[in-house]
Formats: C-alpha cells, sequence, structure tokens
C-alpha cells in the first residue's frame, strides 16, 4: 500500500505575500492595485529605451530568437499549466485587432491567454503590455521582457506618446494585445479585481473590440517549489465588447470596463460557487 508524501513545507516569503494580499483586499480601493512583491531596480524607460516596432536590425534580430525561445517555453510550461481554454466561440467574429484583458495572478497566466490568441482565425501577431520596471527583470525572464513582443509601460510622457503610436498601429495590423486591467500582479488570487480603466481608453480610442478573459484555478496533486499547490489553468473566454458608434469615446470606455468586470464577477461565482467570494 502506498503512502501519500506529506506536503512540502510552505515558504515564508510566499506566506507572507498571501497575508499582504489579504491586508490589500481588506482595505479596497487603491489598495487593489498595489505590488505585493518587489519590483526589478531600474530607471524609468525614456523614449530613447525602448523600440515598441523594432524597427532597429539589432532588435529584429533578438526578437527573432525571443520568439524561439517564447514558443519553446510555452510547449514545456502548456503542460505543466494543464491548460483549458472555454468559450472559444466567442472569438469567431474577431477579425482584425483587439485587446484581451485577463486577471493577473502569475508571470505563467499570459500562456493562457496566449493559447486563447492563437485560436482567433486569421493571421494575428501576439503583443503582451508589461509594467516598464520589468523590463530589468534578470535572465531569460528579462531577455523575454525586452525582446519578445512586449510593449511597457512608462511615466515618461515622451514615451508613453511612443508607445501609444505603436500600439494603434499594431492594433490596425491585426494584432492581439494583452492587457492585464488590475495592474499589479496579485499571486494566487482567484477574485476578480476591478479593472482600471487603460485597456478600454484605448479600446474607445482606437475602435477595437476588448476580448474579456478569465482565468480560474483548480489545485493539482504537484507542488511548486515554495510548497504551495501548482495550479491548473482553465481560462475563460467571454463575449467580445465593442465600441457602439453612438456613444462617445468616455462612455464607451466607461462601459466596456464596467461590463468586463461584471463578466468577471459572474464567471467567478459561476466556477468557484456565491460563497466563496
Amino acid at each position: 500500500m502506498k503512502h501519500k508524501k506529506n506536503p512540502p513545507e510552505r515558504s515564508a516569503e510566499r506566506l507572507e505575500i498571501l497575508e499582504k494580499i489579504k491586508m490589500l483586499e481588506r482595505e479596497g480601493g487603491d489598495s487593489f492595485y498595489v505590488d505585493v512583491e518587489p519590483d526589478p531596480n531600474g530607471p524609468e524607460l525614456g523614449p530613447d529605451d525602448v523600440d515598441y516596432l523594432r524597427k532597429k536590425a539589432k532588435s529584429r534580430f533578438r526578437t527573432f530568437w525571443a520568439r524561439i525561445l517564447a514558443w519553446v517555453l510555452w510547449r514545456i510550461f502548456r503542460k505543466d499549466l494543464r491548460i483549458t481554454v472555454k468559450g472559444e466561440e466567442h472569438l469567431a467574429g474577431i477579425k482584425g485587432g483587439a485587446i484581451l484583458t485577463s486577471n493577473h495572478f502569475s508571470i505563467y497566466e499570459n500562456l493562457a491567454v496566449w493559447e486563447v490568441a492563437k485560436r482567433v482565425r486569421g493571421k494575428h501577431r501576439f503583443y503582451r503590455v508589461i509594467k516598464g520596471l520589468n523590463y530589468y527583470q534578470p535572465g531569460w525572464v528579462g531577455f523575454l521582457m525586452q525582446n519578445c513582443d512586449t510593449l511597457p509601460l512608462s511615466k515618461n510622457i515622451k514615451t508613453m506618446r511612443l508607445f501609444g503610436e505603436a500600439l494603434e498601429e499594431i492594433l490596425r495590423n491585426d494584432g492581439l494585445v494583452l492587457v492585464y486591467p488590475e495592474q499589479a500582479m496579485w499571486w494566487n488570487y482567484r477574485k476578480p479585481r476591478p479593472p482600471k480603466a487603460g485597456a478600454y481608453h484605448y479600446a474607445a480610442k482606437f475602435d477595437v473590440p476588448i476580448i474579456p478573459c478569465f482565468v480560474t484555478m483548480e489545485d493539482t496533486e504537484r507542488f511548486d517549489e515554495h510548497g504551495f499547490p501548482k495550479q491548473a489553468y482553465t481560462i475563460h473566454v467571454m463575449p467580445p465588447l465593442y465600441p457602439d458608434p453612438n456613444k462617445t469615446p468616455r462612455e464607451n470606455e466607461r462601459f466596456m470596463q464596467a461590463e468586463n468586470y461584471r463578466l468577471c464577477l459572474e464567471k467567478y461565482r459561476e466556477v468557484y460557487g456565491k460563497e466563496a467570494w
């Protein structure tokens, strides 16, 4: 008779992060957007630090290898994450560029969104909007952050002007862009958080749809390096939200923002049960 192994000891660092998340959740409001893990060190990105559209030969060379590395890692991690896609039928009407939104709780859940992007008919390059300081991550993660179809944010006005111009061109060329409207990553946090307006502002401004996604998790029998159960991911694709030509950009922004949150709340309660909230 086989005996189950005792689960490994949980790391103090992860337990501290989970306690911080509970505290911020109780506070609510703007606390939902506070980072619970330290950012990499680095200066604010200036307009000369980012080649958003990969116009330089050096940028294109690095992007070529970064895409190969990303594909290899996707092949590895998609099996480990046991990704399931539900609601794929909602992608049938997507013809051009679009903004995908998702909850943000791991450095890996973007692979679930990428899995969705691969199922949109036609040729669509997949991009991720990232926090500017993530540009300074070390090792292979940093290499991907700098070169693998990422659009880093910045507090520098000139840089953000270039960001907006690049985003418009990407969407006009049928790109699919992942934006995390929850802003901060809360590790293994299952509930939807109120979204910030950025994704919906750009969708309204550039007249492209929002594809709302929500990733739910389930404990597996395996454990991660922190002593917690590894998660199996199910990504739920919900009906796209289109800007209404009879509304102002501001009205469309507010409607899509509120509707995206409503859909995520509804999906959370459907999967986890109302009592889970």
